[in-house]
């Protein structure tokens, strides 16, 4: 059997984290990573030259890191904004398989890195990339869902409405990055979307949904933030198609935010 097989090994999980002036929120990030039930993980901090108390925290947390058995790594820098310092994370990363973790977000549960290893190893040469669900909640009440973001119904086809899987709970070998490239920095607040498009949609990548919540989301992001948002989303989804040679409209768009009124609606409900 090949020594480097997941059957011989632990798969090692390297999460990228981007920070910039995340004092408020880093240490809940930090500790879901350290609460994590899974042993071999890699967290490496990419911070933006940070000028409040981001790194103090991060430094803190280094030395319950070893004692857990994780590893912890960080650079603090100027960047050229979130997917250049994501970038950055993925280049550096050694593990067999890469994930983001915002530094306003934190994981849902404590088992959601064994389980992304665990169907890595059950599934080695037929997947390249998982994804889950993940849920918005608002910064002042952690505990209350105002969205929850399920990605058991996408399809590869559905990337033509503008639906992706939930990009946080997306992690991918890391070899498909080498192979396909990372993100595309001169889009500013869809790269994701144009990255996934072109791993997915273009390459055909090899995926597998895990009916999981991965991660607790803030609202207030970059992609969350009002009628402005939506529609610089807009205008780079159509950069995107453009640059892919994929076919799309303004129609098949739309259909999106009604799927996004009945996932805040369920959330209200329950």
């Amino acid at each position: 059997m090949d020594e480097n097989s997941f059957k011989t090994r632990p798969v090692k999980i390297s999460v990228i984290t981007a920070t910039y002036n995340s004092g408020a929120t880093i240490e809940d990030t930090l500790r879901s990573v350290l609460n994590q039930t899974y042993g071999n993980i890699e967290h490496i901090v990419i911070d933006g030259n940070s000028t409040d108390a981001t790194m103090d925290i991060v430094r803190k947390y280094a030395d319950l890191y070893r004692r857990r058995g994780l590893e912890l790594k960080w650079i603090s820098e100027p960047d050229k904004g979130i997917y250049d310092a994501m970038n950055k994370g993925i280049s550096l990363a050694c593990g067999d398989i890469v994930g983001l973790l915002n530094s306003d977000d934190f994981f849902t549960v404590p088992t959601v890195i064994e389980k992304v290893a665990s169907v890595f190893s059950e599934k080695e040469g037929e997947i390249d990339a998982v994804y889950g669900d993940i849920h918005y909640v608002n910064p002042d009440k952690l505990d209350k869902s105002v969205r929850y973001y399920s990605s058991k119904g996408f399809t590869r086809e559905r990337m033509r409405m503008g639906f992706m899987p939930a990009h946080p709970s997306f992690y991918c070998r890391r070899g498909i990055y080498k192979e396909y490239g990372l993100f595309d920095t001169s889009f500013k607040i869809a790269a994701d979307f144009e990255q996934l498009l072109r791993l997915i949609y273009i390459h055909r990548i090899k995926t597998s949904y895990i009916p999981m919540d991965f991660v607790t989301m803030r609202t207030g992001g970059a992609s969350s933030s009002g009628f402005s948002s939506h529609r610089r989303i807009y205008a780079e989804h159509r950069r995107a198609y453009k640059k892919n040679g994929v076919n799309s409209n303004f129609f098949l768009e739309s259909i999106r935010y009604v799927y996004k009124i009945a996932e805040v609606c369920r959330a209200n409900l329950q």
